[in-house]
């Protein structure tokens, strides 16, 4: 698939097939995180990835919209330094959209659907992934083969016109 294709065929998917995902292919959408860019180059993110059916289970209950992870193939856990400092917490944040979202379209180049979930109950999410403390599971990418159509270029829906989007030299 080509770059602009996986870019409008993306979407947010919600329910998946009984399919594992090729180990090879998950490594390159683990590898597209790993290698996106940071502020600094500091790289302030660690994975943690989820194939294990109960485990993927109890993460869905991280968040109250999080059910989806259930039914995922994989679940890829992006966690963060607990930072106090703000700077350093918003900044880090920024870091961890743009390899998230790296992931999400290499994912879709693969044909291989995505969602995200917020993480309410940090306990809880660390006890079921084994994170350390002083870490932050900022959220969940969950992952797998769509189940209810293949993921196509230029079939979302419903966003605002480019004209109402695109402010040119101010608004």
């Amino acid at each position: 698939m080509e770059t602009w294709d996986a870019v409008t065929s993306r979407r947010n998917v919600r329910e998946f097939a009984e399919e594992a995902i090729p180990d090879a292919d998950l490594d390159r959408v683990l590898e597209a995180g790993r290698i996106a860019p940071s502020s600094q180059n500091n790289q302030p993110w660690d994975f943690v990835v989820v194939t294990d059916r109960e485990m993927l289970r109890q993460l869905s209950t991280v968040w109250r919209g999080g059910g989806h992870i259930a039914n995922a193939a994989a679940a890829i856990a992006v966690v963060i330094p607990d930072e106090e400092e703000p700077r350093v917490r918003e900044r880090n944040r920024f870091d961890i959209g743009q390899a998230a979202m790296q992931m999400m379209i290499v994912a879709a180049d693969r044909e291989i659907g995505s969602g995200h979930s917020a993480v309410g109950d940090q306990d809880l999410a660390r006890s079921v992934l084994g994170v350390p403390a002083g870490k932050l599971v900022a959220f969940v990418i969950d992952l797998g083969y769509p189940a209810d159509r293949p993921l196509r270029p230029g079939t979302r829906l419903k966003r605002r016109p480019f004209d109402e989007v695109v402010h040119r030299n101010g608004w």
